[in-house]
């Protein structure tokens, strides 16, 4: 029986795919977590878990010595591009860290695990309109410490491939979406908005950053699969964008949110939520990741803001 390591196990996307993994496979899964556990507490009894500091070398060291894992998703990040901006050290110390950590367990146990490194759409950053979709070999050009952490990231998992052949498979997916993401990302933070105002905790007005920003946007539960289906079939060394292939603007997230509701509610832009050097528009050209492995995201997105939003009124109302 194949044995999954997942680091950051308890967060948005590392709860989808341990819950994925325990579903759809007879793999036996593991996990490190730090902080919040909520995210797990209903697959609890059915994982391993560590209980880690993942900048600790040894610590790593001995998670991966004990495990020996077959697959490993390296999913535990710093992953606000917003907390970059204010913090840049800290985001880069932590993403490129934890990622060395790893990658240098693997080589000095002499595992053969299969690894997966996950990058961003961040890595691109400033994107031309004449250069979408945007495909693997568009030039990086990061517009914030985010986004050149996970470049770090990402090369370090080539370097790691070339230098000591580590199976290492590189992903990088775009905007995803669905239950459980934390606030500071532009659908939870709109849904937690038009929840109390439907419920008169708050008047009927949501806040909003640039309306026109146009983004990529998957459901989390389908970028899971992606991300088994890349590490289980994916060629060694080489980076797949994940995403959806089709863009949604700001403005159409807002209102379909608050159409769910049928009220009337106010859309204002606030200053404070207008980001720096914001990119136009970006969409993903998957075509790579669907050659390979024959992937394709499967949950509309209107369900995805409907799963969202309903989150935040049971939050809302307890």
């Amino acid at each position: 029986m194949a044995q999954a390591l997942i680091t950051g196990i308890s967060g948005f996307v590392g709860s989808h795919l341990a819950e994925y993994l325990l579903t759809e496979t007879d793999w036996t899964v593991a996990g490190t977590l730090y902080g919040d556990e909520s995210n797990i507490d209903h697959i609890r009894s059915r994982l391993k878990l560590y209980p880690a500091d993942l900048s600790q070398p040894d610590t790593v060291t001995a998670i991966l010595d004990e495990v020996r894992p077959d697959y490993i998703f390296h999913l535990a990040a710093q992953p606000i591009p917003s907390l970059s901006r204010s913090d840049p050290w800290g985001t880069l110390k932590v993403n490129i860290q934890l990622q060395v950590n790893v990658l240098e367990s693997v080589v000095r146990l002499g595992l053969n695990s299969r690894v997966l490194v996950v990058g961003s759409s961040e890595e691109y950053g400033l994107v031309r309109p004449e250069q979408l979709p945007v495909t693997e070999d568009t030039p990086l050009r990061p517009l914030n410490p985010y986004g050149v952490s996970k470049i770090a990231q990402d090369f370090l998992g080539l370097q790691y491939h070339l230098a000591y052949q580590v199976f290492v498979v590189r992903v990088r997916p775009f905007n995803h979406i669905g239950p459980r993401q934390r606030l500071g990302f532009v659908v939870p933070d709109f849904a937690q908005q038009v929840a109390e105002a439907e419920t008169g905790v708050r008047p009927p007005v949501v806040y909003v950053g640039n309306l026109d920003v146009e983004r990529d946007f998957s459901d989390v539960r389908d970028v899971v699969r992606a991300y088994r289906l890349a590490l289980t079939a994916g060629e060694p060394g080489q980076v797949y964008n994940v995403g959806a292939g089709v863009a949604h603007s700001v403005r159409e997230i807002v209102e379909r949110l608050i159409s769910f509701t049928g009220m009337d509610i106010e859309i204002r832009v606030d200053p404070e939520r207008v980001r720096p050097a914001e990119v136009p528009k970006l969409v993903a050209d998957i075509s790579r990741l669907r050659e390979r492995t024959g992937w394709e995201p499967l949950i509309p997105f209107e369900q995805s803001l409907r799963d969202v939003l309903d989150e935040w009124r049971a939050r809302v109302r307890a």
